[in-house]
């Protein structure tokens, strides 16, 4: 006997205006008018002869029968995409799309990226550059790595490398008739701020530091032109060690103080739980896990080799 099923574009309709309690919102994510929607959603409560959401003025809320339906049609809603996006995506292989600042990329993923690629030359990767946050629902995309706090709603969210922030400059600003010898030195210098940091004020304030007027100097959205901006003695920047680690170990940056603040955000790998289950995304994050501890054990063998930083 077949399976007596209601149609699909009405199940769709269902699930996102459950999702979004709005038959607006769902129209919008699923490219209908609100009209559709809501003539979908009334024909499967036809077909079921059962109602799904209680319409109020101004609220949609769904009922005891829609709460208990939502749950298994997303589940098999999830497995339907997964298993359209493994099939036209060749998981074994084929392209594998990463997302992630364009500071992270330029400073620490693509210096370490060939390894990858000679690990697994039947994956192509696609480094795709955003500041935004990444919708899978929407986009294809694989997995992300974003710096932040963490625990963003309907992905599984691995932290990979903490942070902490400390002024850097080049070595040539060390040289001129200004001293650069304790935090309040930097009024006679131009401070170059990141916008994706808790910024100057912040670290300012922890290390003490008087007359200094942390809203003054150039600004950058992206944390590579800032570092870029201080190798050419452009002024001080406000670093994450983990992007100035190259540029310091190779003389192109120097820390003038030995004094850093650690962050709260860290870098996450990001990807709905399912999609770890991927041949291609689980190659990509157990590599990047196994570079991201051997970077920590790196930067830890040199603390101990060097003066103790403090850290405030």
């Amino acid at each position: 006997m077949g399976r007596r099923l209601p149609p699909l574009n009405a199940i769709r309709a269902f699930e996102a205006a459950a999702r979004h309690l709005s038959f607006t919102r769902a129209a919008e994510e699923l490219n209908v008018t609100q009209a559709a929607i809501s003539h979908q959603i009334k024909g499967l409560e036809d077909v079921l002869g059962i109602p799904l959401f209680r319409r109020l003025n101004r609220a949609l809320m769904l009922t005891e029968a829609g709460q208990s339906y939502l749950p298994p049609l997303r589940d098999a809603l999830d497995q339907i995409a997964d298993a359209t996006a493994r099939l036209k995506a060749a998981d074994s292989g084929g392209a594998l799309t990463i997302s992630t600042l364009a500071s992270f990329a330029a400073k620490w993923l693509v210096p370490r990226l060939p390894r990858f690629q000679e690990r697994h030359p039947e994956i192509d990767v696609l480094i795709s550059t955003t500041p935004q946050m990444v919708d899978f629902t929407q986009q294809d995309v694989d997995a992300a790595i974003r710096f932040g706090r963490g625990g963003w709603e309907g992905v599984r969210a691995d932290r990979l490398l903490t942070e902490d922030i400390f002024p850097v400059c080049a070595p040539s600003l060390l040289e001129g008739s200004k001293p650069l010898l304790k935090p309040d030195d930097l009024s006679g210098f131009t401070l170059l701020h990141d916008d994706f940091l808790y910024g100057w004020t912040m670290w300012l304030q922890a290390v003490g530091a008087q007359g200094v007027d942390a809203a003054r100097g150039t600004r950058f959205t992206d944390s590579a032109l800032v570092l870029q901006a201080a190798m050419a003695g452009q002024g001080v920047a406000l670093a994450r060690r983990v992007l100035a680690a190259d540029d310091l170990d190779a003389g192109r940056l120097v820390s003038p103080f030995d004094i850093s603040l650690p962050s709260e955000l860290a870098y996450y790998f990001v990807a709905p739980p399912r999609y770890f289950e991927r041949p291609k995304v689980a190659a990509f994050y157990h590599w990047v896990c196994a570079e991201a501890r051997d970077y920590r054990q790196a930067a830890e063998r040199a603390r101990l080799v060097n003066v103790p930083e403090q850290s405030l």
